[in-house]
Formats: structure tokens, sequence, C-alpha cells
């Protein structure tokens, strides 16, 4: 009897009604785009159009919902992936201190942690080289001469 529940034909049927039943779980509900409040004020069209490239999707109220986000169990990654990123910083309202966040995104960028790998993935576009690091930690409101420049561990 337990042979006969796990044959291939019979997973292969569960894990196809499985994939059906999961899609009824609405994430795309919360897969919204708010007002934009304000934008921030890139001090070079250059960094703002890094910024846009490599991190508006998942923080701004700009998120361009591919159609593999609609798709479970890929949706509720994605989806979870721009609430947390808009809940950290989110360009499209207005932020917190210049200076603070201009040493945190330099921090961030520079040590590759942002854009996620996973996000890269499916969007090698936001692949940022070395100077255009450099250009977007430069072109970040409240950054300074110290941030655009190496940091020595020593």
């Amino acid at each position: 009897m337990l042979k006969q529940l796990f044959r291939p034909r019979n997973v292969a049927i569960a894990i196809v009604i499985f994939f059906v039943a999961i899609q009824a779980v609405p994430v795309w509900a919360w897969q919204t785009n708010p007002p934009v409040v304000t934008d921030v004020a890139w001090t070079t069209p250059e960094a703002a159009s890094i910024a846009r490239r490599a991190c508006y999707d998942c923080h701004s109220n700009e998120t361009v919902w591919p159609w593999y986000s609609k798709i479970a169990p890929v949706s509720w990654l994605v989806t979870y992936d721009v609430i947390k990123g808009r809940n950290e910083l989110n360009f499209s309202l207005p932020l917190r201190e210049p200076a603070e966040l201009a040493q945190e995104i330099a921090e961030v960028v520079r040590n590759g942690e942002m854009p996620p790998r996973a996000y890269l993935l499916t969007h090698p576009e936001a692949k940022l080289t070395p100077p255009e690091v450099q250009t977007l930690i430069a072109g970040t409101p409240g950054a300074t001469d110290g941030l655009t420049s190496e940091h020595d561990d020593d």
C-alpha cells in the first residue's frame, strides 16, 4: 500500500497539487507601489542613475514587479525582500540624517552587501563596478570626501 502511494506518478501529482494550492496565498496583495513622497537629491546624475538601476527595486516605492514575482513560492521571497528593503531604507520617503545615511550606504555598497547576490542572479545589470561604487558613494547626499576614499583597516 505504501509503495503505491509513493510511486513517481503519485508524487508528481502531489507536487502539482501542492504548487497549485500555494498560489492561493495572496502575497501579490502586498506588492504595491505607494505614492512617492519625495526623491533623493543625488549630487550627480550618474549617482542617481546607478541608484535607480541597482537599488530602487527594493529601496523605493518605484519597484518593478517582474512576472515571476506573482508565482509562489518566489512571490513570497520577492515580496519579503522588498518589504524588508523599504523598511530599512526607502528613497521615496523623507530620509534620515544625510551623513548617517551616506556612511551606511558607503559601508554596505563597498562591502558588497548591496545589491544582494540573489538579486543579481535575475538582475545582472544591477552589478556595480568599482568605479560605479565610488560614483554612487560620492553622489549620495551627505557624502564627504572621507567616504569616497578607501578605508585602511591597519
